[in-house]
C-alpha cells in the first residue's frame, strides 16, 4: 500500500482539504475580555458610579475602583488558565497513523488531508468519514446512534467520525474532512461533550436571576422614599440609593469562583493532569465511589506469562500453536504482547485464512489457519464454558481450544477440544496501595470494575490493600434486572461487559452514590460517558480520551489523591467564601426594603460599603480560597452557604433596626447613628470569620481552631478599628470615644442575636 505522495499531500494543503479542527477548545482572549468586562453587574455599578459622578460625590466612587481590580485580576488568571490547557491539549490531542510515500507515519488528526490512507486498530477512534479497502472491525457508533452494540464491517463499509474500532485492525481511506464529516454536520464534533451538572453553577445562576429582578424596582423605591425625606438633599438621595444597591450586588463571588476555578486548573496542569470541562472539579469535590479498572490502573497494563499448561497436546505442540496465534493476531492489547514476547516461532510459519479479533464482549478471539483448522485464545468461561477455580486463584487464565470450523458471524462453533491453558500475571502498580489508603481515609469507596476473571481481580485487590477484596462476582452470570440489587453488596466485578460497565455506574448513581470513573481502554468508554465524572489515562484509546473530563497526562494513577484534593479544596473553599459575600447581599437587600417602607433616611453610604465590604468579605475569602482543605462536600451548596449567612444577615439587620429605633428617639445623633450601623455591620462579619475559625473533623489538628483563621480574622479586626479610627475621616466615622459604651453594647447584641439565630437555624435544619 503507497498511499498519497508527499507532492499530493501538499497539493490537497494548498487547497483547503484538510481536517482542520471545526471545534473550539477554549474561549479566545477577546471572548474573554468581552465576558469579564461587559456583564450586567458591571453595567449596573457603571451606573452608579456615573451617578455618584455627577453629584459630585467623588470618593464615594471608590467601590468602582474594587470592581475594576477584581475584574482585572480574574480576567488575568483565566487568560493564563487558557494558555496553559490549549499548551497541554496540543500534547494530549489524538494521533491518526497514515501511509504516505508506502511508509507509515503518525500526525495528529488535524493534519489529515482528503484521500489519505489510513491505518485503524482496535482503540483507534475515527477522525473522519472513511470506506474501508482493506481488514474487518467490530465498530462503536454509540457517540452517533446511541445504541452500545458494536458493528461488524468489513471492505467497502462506511465509518463514521466519531465512532470507534472495540476489535480487529483494517485500512481505510478519507471520504470526508473537516466539516464535511458525519459528527461536524450533526455540530456534535469527535469529542463527545457531558453536559454540565454544577451546584455551584446552577445555585450562582439562580442568585443573579433574582437580584437582576430586583435589584432595579427595589433601587428606584429606595431613591424615591429617600428624597421624600426632610433635610435630605438630593445628592445625599443618590449617595444612600446608590450605597443599598452596591451592597445588593455579590459581583466578588462570581469572579471568586471563576479565579479559584482557573486557579486549581493551572495546579492540575503542574501534576500533569489536563483538565477538559471546568466544573468537573467541583464534582470531583463530591465523589464518593470511584470505580477502578484494573488493568492500567491497578496495574502497569503489562503482563507477563508464568506458564502455560498443555491439556490435549504436548508441550512443544502447544508452545508451537501459541506462537503462530501471537504471529498472526493483528490485536495489539497487552495480553497478547506477552504471548508474543514468551513464545517465540522458530519452525513452520502456518498460513492464515480468517481473523476475528478480540473484543471485550466475547472475550475471545480467533485465528483460522489453511490446513490446522481454528485456534481460539480466551476467557475459559466464555470459550469451553470452565471457570478453571484451580488456577483462577493465582493468576488470569486464558483457554486455548481448537476446532475444525471457521467462525461463522462472530459465533463460536459448537465442537471445540481444549488444548491447554496459559497463566498470566498482571504488573501491579507500586503506587497503587499508598494510592488506594487515600482514598480510604477520604470516605471514597472503592469498586473495581474488570473483564477479568473475579478470583483473580480480588487477589491483585488484596496486594494493593481493597477493603471487602473478597466480596467479588462473576458478571457473566447476571441478568441486568439484577444489578441494582448488588452494585452496594460487592467490592469486586469480574467478567463485565462493556455494557455492565455502564450499567453499574447508572444502578450507584440510583443508589445515591456520586460517581468518578477512571479507564484507559475502548470496553471503559460507555462507563466514562455515564459517570458523574470520568478520568483518563493518556496512554489509553483515543476514544477514552475524547470521552474523558479529565486526562491524566502521564498515565500515572498516583496523580488522582491530588485531583480529589484540589477538588474537594477548591468547592469547599468558595462554599465559604460565597457564604462572607451572601450575608452583605442578603442585609443589603433586607435594609433596601425595610428603608423602602419606614420612610427612614438609609444609614449607610457606599465608602462605608466599602470598609465593610473590602475588611469582612474581599480579603479573607481570597485568602481562604486559597487555604487546604480536604472535607467532602455534603448537602446542596445553595442551603450550605444560606444555613450560615443567613444568621449573620438577620442579624445586622435587627440591630439597625434597634439603631434607627434609637436615631428616631433622639437618643443618638444623627452621625453617631449611621457610624454605629458600620461598626455594627462590621463586627457581625468579624463574629462570622470567628466560627469559621473552627477545626473541621476532618482536619488532623488537637486545636479547637484554625490558627491560620483565628489569625485572619485578628488581622480583619486590626484593619477594622484602623479604617474607624486612624481613618475614620475617609470612611465618614465618627469618633469612637462618645459612643464607646454604645459599641460594648452593641457587640454584646450582636453576639446574643448571632447566637440565637444560629441555634434556632440548626434546630429548624434537624427538623426538616
Amino acid at each position: 500500500m503507497e498511499g498519497l505522495t508527499t507532492e499530493e499531500v501538499k497539493q490537497r494543503q494548498e487547497t483547503g482539504q484538510v481536517n482542520y479542527d471545526t471545534s473550539v477548545p477554549t474561549k479566545s482572549i477577546k471572548k474573554i475580555l468581552y465576558d469579564n468586562f461587559f456583564t450586567l453587574f458591571n453595567f449596573i455599578n457603571l451606573i452608579l458610579g456615573i451617578a455618584i459622578f455627577l453629584v459630585g460625590s467623588y470618593k464615594n466612587m471608590l467601590f468602582l475602583g474594587i470592581i475594576i481590580i477584581n475584574t482585572a485580576i480574574s480576567t488575568i488568571q483565566e487568560i493564563h488558565s487558557k494558555k496553559v490547557i490549549d499548551k497541554l491539549s496540543i500534547m494530549s490531542s489524538s494521533k491518526a497513523k497514515v501511509i504516505r510515500d508506502g511508509k507509515k507515519q503518525e500526525i495528529s488528526i488535524h493534519e489529515i488531508v482528503m484521500d489519505d490512507i489510513l491505518e485503524l486498530k482496535t482503540g483507534s477512534q475515527i477522525a473522519t468519514d472513511s470506506i474501508i479497502i482493506e481488514g474487518e472491525i467490530q465498530v462503536n457508533e454509540s457517540f452517533i446512534t446511541g445504541e452500545p452494540n458494536s458493528i461488524y464491517k468489513t471492505k467497502g463499509d462506511k465509518l463514521l467520525s466519531g465512532s470507534y474500532i472495540v476489535s480487529g485492525k483494517c485500512i481505510a481511506k478519507v471520504e470526508h474532512i473537516g466539516e464535511e464529516n458525519y459528527t461536524a454536520k450533526i455540530s456534535s464534533g469527535a469529542k463527545y461533550v457531558k453536559k454540565v451538572n454544577s451546584e455551584i453553577m446552577n445555585s450562582l445562576n439562580k442568585i443573579i436571576k433574582f437580584l437582576t429582578f430586583a435589584i432595579i424596582p427595589i433601587g428606584i423605591g429606595l431613591f424615591y422614599t429617600q428624597l421624600q425625606i426632610d433635610d435630605v438633599t438630593f445628592q445625599e438621595a443618590v449617595v444612600k440609593s446608590v450605597a443599598g444597591i452596591i451592597g445588593m450586588i455579590p459581583e466578588g463571588l462570581v469572579l471568586l469562583t471563576s479565579t479559584v476555578l482557573a486557579v486549581s486548573i493551572i495546579r492540575l496542569s503542574k501534576s500533569k493532569v489536563l483538565v477538559q470541562e471546568l466544573y468537573c472539579i467541583e464534582t470531583l469535590a463530591r465523589v464518593d465511589t470511584l470505580c477502578l479498572d484494573k488493568t492500567g490502573t491497578l496495574t502497569e497494563g503489562c503482563m507477563e506469562v508464568k506458564d502455560f499448561i498443555p491439556v490435549n497436546r504436548n508441550k512443544k505442540q502447544m508452545s508451537n500453536i501459541l506462537a503462530n496465534l501471537a504471529k498472526a493476531s493483528e490485536d495489539e492489547n497487552a495480553t497478547i504482547e506477552a504471548i508474543r514476547n514468551y513464545f517465540t516461532k522458530t519452525g513452520e510459519v502456518w498460513k492464515t485464512k480468517q481473523k476475528i479479533a478480540f473484543s471485550s464482549q466475547n472475550k475471545w478471539s480467533g485465528i483460522c489457519f489453511e490446513k490446522e483448522g481454528t485456534y481460539l485464545l480466551g476467557a475459559p468461561e466464555f470459550v469451553i464454558k470452565d471457570k478453571v477455580e484451580k488456577y483462577a486463584k493465582d493468576y488470569r487464565v486464558l483457554a486455548v481450544a481448537h476446532t475444525k470450523e471457521e467462525i461463522q458471524n462472530n459465533q463460536l462453533p459448537q465442537n471445540i477440544e481444549l488444548i491447554g491453558y496459559v497463566l498470566i500475571l498482571d504488573k501491579i502498580r507500586k503506587e497503587a496501595k499508598q494510592t488506594l489508603k487515600y482514598f480510604d481515609k477520604q470516605g471514597v469507596d472503592i469498586k473495581i470494575i474488570s473483564g477479568d476473571n473475579p478470583a483473580t481481580v480480588s487477589k491483585i485487590a488484596k496486594q494493593v490493600g481493597v477493603k471487602n477484596y473478597d466480596q467479588y462476582i462473576d458478571m457473566s452470570t447476571l441478568k441486568e434486572e439484577e444489578i441494582g440489587e448488588i452494585v452496594l453488596k460487592y467490592t469486586i466485578f469480574g467478567r463485565v461487559s462493556p455494557t455492565q460497565k455502564k450499567q453499574l455506574v447508572e444502578a450507584l448513581q440510583k443508589s445515591g452514590k456520586t460517581v468518578a470513573m477512571t479507564g484507559d481502554g475502548v470496553n471503559d468508554v460507555l462507563a466514562l460517558k455515564t459517570a458523574d465524572c470520568s478520568i483518563a489515562m493518556a496512554n489509553g484509546s483515543d476514544a477514552t480520551k475524547a470521552v474523558a473530563q479529565l486526562i491524566l497526562l502521564d498515565s500515572n494513577f498516583a496523580s488522582m489523591p491530588k485531583v480529589v484534593a484540589e477538588g474537594r479544596r477548591t468547592i469547599n473553599n468558595i462554599q465559604r467564601s460565597a457564604t462572607l459575600f451572601l450575608v452583605k447581599t442578603i442585609y443589603s437587600g433586607l435594609l433596601a426594603v425595610m428603608f423602602l417602607f419606614m420612610g427612614e433616611a438609609y444609614p449607610f453610604v457606599p465608602i462605608q460599603m466599602s470598609l465593610i465590604g473590602t475588611v469582612t468579605i474581599g480579603l479573607p475569602s481570597f485568602l481562604l480560597a486559597l487555604e487546604p482543605n480536604k472535607e467532602r462536600i455534603r448537602g446542596d451548596f445553595l442551603k450550605n452557604v444560606l444555613k450560615k449567612a443567613l444568621p449573620v444577615g438577620l442579624t445586622v439587620i435587627l440591630n439597625i433596626f434597634v439603631l434607627t429605633l434609637l436615631n428616631k428617639k433622639a437618643i443618638i445623633t444623627e452621625e453617631q447613628y449611621s457610624s454605629l450601623c458600620v461598626i455594627g455591620t462590621g463586627i457581625c462579619g468579624i463574629i462570622l470569620l470567628f466560627t469559621l475559625a473552627k477545626t473541621r473533623k476532618s482536619e488532623p489538628s488537637k486545636l479547637p481552631v484554625s490558627l491560620f483563621r483565628v489569625s485572619l480574622a485578628i488581622i480583619i479586626t486590626i484593619l477594622f478599628i484602623l479604617g474607624l479610627t486612624i481613618f475614620n475621616w475617609w470612611f465618614n466615622i465618627a469618633p469612637l470615644m462618645p459612643i464607646l459604651k454604645v459599641i460594648i453594647k452593641l457587640i454584646i447584641l450582636s453576639m446574643i442575636n448571632f447566637s440565637i439565630l444560629t441555634i434556632l437555624f440548626k434546630k429548624i435544619e434537624k427538623e426538616s
